[in-house]
């Protein structure tokens, strides 16, 4: 019998326990429907009184809810009564398209999401922030704030802010006094035409920073502005005025910049040099003609680079970009290299572009880049290199000085270490003979002083245009040193290259590249004469070997066809 009371007893205690639950939970339902303003509409922790034409917040709004909606209403800063800054459970409050103009004063204290955008705010006081201890992201876009209207380090008192967005704005400056813990600022389509050295200091967590659409120069940017900024991930400055990339960028973790749509006439050839983690740039839409050679260098990271609609000029200064994008890994995406000028290749893809369409005259030919060029020729005596001793120019064309690019090479000094391409190998320059067999056939030989492991010969026939032919190839193991050149049409100059295969196995054309002409005789000569004329003047006897040429400048790659015009020039 006891033992039945005891177990009695503790179901009677279970069902008692179990009806208490449900009456609680009732009572608190019933409680939150009656706390609901009337003007309102609660659904659990939501009260929804958006779109309701109210000049105030509803009073009796009670503890439990987390999430205000109260925009587009016509609420001032008259109507926030001192009992909302007490409902410690709201964390959310929407008062978007409303009448506010200034920062509005007792909202509840644990509010950690704020969307005040479309109102009328021209004025921000540490006060109505100082309030706000947890406010994490908060957003002011499309309102009239002023540089002036923004009381100094009144979003420093926001102790725990994350995320602040500005955007359209009358901001003419980058507010001083940021929260020391901001990850994200948006100043976008503002006036912002300085930013001060203090603007950003001690804001060493901020990853995001975007400041398109403002009325930044160059001069308007303070020389340590980003210097503080060392945890920066993203930053956006299009739609703004600069000429060039600003300086010093935060270097360490920095992997997407934007600077399209400004006015850049060059970038320095040291903008990106320390931009490692880089991995998306974009300067579309500027005003840039020719890049410096290296200027990209130093980005290992990239994986997309976007340069369309700036105004490329296809002309010999381009060269080492044909040769760097035919170089690139799949791994990066570049777009919008095209030609604007001049007009024969306007709209044609960089990438793309045959080398004999672009004319580099005398007066802007490249030349190796070296600190001390030549300062005299070498003199007319019998201990003149070979290649001057025979130098023998076409019919068609006067008798010139070698040019540059010919001469011998300057020995690199002390001053020249700081240079990115490497010091010249010791050794003699490649030689290259040509036998013209007969109307279809010629026969080519070189000489090589270094081990190679193999060559690559190329030869393209010429035309009277500057288009070329199609250009033939053939590989040539590093033991052979000759080849003979069949099934070419009578009467015709070759361009011929040979390009040694380098010590990694890397073909880099322009480096050690060595090309000349030669032209097959007439059909009506047998195949045993040998050939008189015109057709000698780019002939040589392969007892007397013609020097073209040694290392020629940085990475300028040209095995591809000349005009005979060009032909002293490249």
């Amino acid at each position: 019998m006891e033992l039945q009371t005891q177990v009695w007893n503790k179901s009677w205690a279970k069902f008692v326990k179990s009806w208490i639950t449900i009456v609680l939970g009732l009572h608190i339902q019933l409680y939150r429907a009656t706390a609901c303003p009337e003007e309102c509409r609660c659904d659990r922790t939501f009260v929804y009184c958006n779109e309701r034409s109210l000049t105030s917040v509803p009073l009796g709004i009670q503890e439990g809810y987390k999430t205000l909606y109260l925009h587009n209403n016509q609420i001032n800063n008259a109507g926030f009564p001192v009992e909302l800054h007490n409902v410690a459970s709201v964390e959310t409050v929407y008062l978007y398209g409303n009448q506010l103009d200034e920062f509005p004063l007792n909202l509840p204290k644990n509010v950690r999401v704020l969307h005040l955008q479309e109102n009328n705010i021209q004025t921000i006081s540490r006060a109505a922030l100082a309030q706000l201890s947890k406010l994490e992201e908060l957003h002011l876009d499309d309102n009239s704030i002023s540089t002036v209207g923004v009381e100094e380090a009144a979003f420093r008192e926001a102790v725990s802010l994350k995320l602040l967005f500005l955007t359209k704005n009358h901001l003419s400056s980058v507010p001083i006094g940021l929260p020391v813990d901001l990850k994200e600022l948006r100043l976008d389509e503002n006036r912002i035409a300085v930013i001060a050295e203090e603007a950003f200091k001690n804001v060493t967590e901020l990853e995001r920073l975007v400041l398109d659409g403002n009325l930044l120069t160059n001069e308007g940017i303070a020389l340590g502005t980003f210097q503080d900024l060392v945890n920066l991930r993203e930053l956006s400055m299009a739609r703004n005025s600069l000429t060039f990339p600003p300086p010093n960028l935060p270097a360490e973790f920095l992997v997407k910049l934007n600077l399209q749509d400004n006015l850049m006439n060059e970038i320095p050839v040291t903008s990106f040099a320390n931009l490692r983690q880089l991995e998306k740039l974009d300067i579309s839409n500027n005003q840039l003609q020719s890049l410096t050679e290296g200027v990209f260098d130093g980005l290992f990271s990239l994986r997309q680079l976007t340069v369309r609609n700036n105004l490329w000029r296809c002309d010999c200064n381009i060269k080492w970009v044909i040769v760097w994008l035919k170089s690139l890994p799949g791994t990066l995406n570049v777009r919008g290299f095209m030609c604007q000028k001049p007009e024969k290749v306007r709209g044609m893809v960089i990438r793309e572009l045959n080398m004999d369409l672009i004319q580099c005259p005398s007066s802007t030919a490249p030349v190796p880049r070296f600190t001390q060029p030549p300062t005299h020729l070498p003199p007319a005596t019998s201990t003149k290199p070979a290649w001057v001793m025979s130098f023998s120019p076409p019919s068609d064309l006067p008798s010139p000085t070698p040019p540059p690019h010919l001469l011998p090479l300057p020995t690199l000094g002390s001053g020249d270490e700081h240079r990115t391409n490497p010091p010249q190998r010791d050794r003699d320059p490649l030689q290259i003979s040509f036998h013209v067999v007969n109307d279809t056939c010629i026969q080519v030989s070189w000489m090589s002083a270094f081990s190679v492991t193999a060559f690559k010969v190329s030869w393209v026939k010429m035309d009277h245009s500057l288009t070329g032919d199609v250009v033939q190839e053939k590989m040539i193991s590093g033991e052979h040193q000759r080849i003979s050149l069949g099934k070419l049409e009578p009467k015709s100059t070759y361009r011929i290259c040979v390009v040694p295969l380098d010590d990694s196995n890397n073909y880099h054309p322009g480096d050690d590249t060595i090309c000349s002409e030669a032209t097959t005789k007439s059909a009506s000569f047998g195949s045993d004469n040998k050939a008189t004329g015109p057709e000698q003047a780019t002939q040589q006897d392969p007892s007397s070997p013609f020097l073209l040429a040694g290392l020629i400048g940085h990475k300028v790659a040209s095995f591809l066809s000349l005009s005979k015009m060009l032909k002293y020039l490249e």
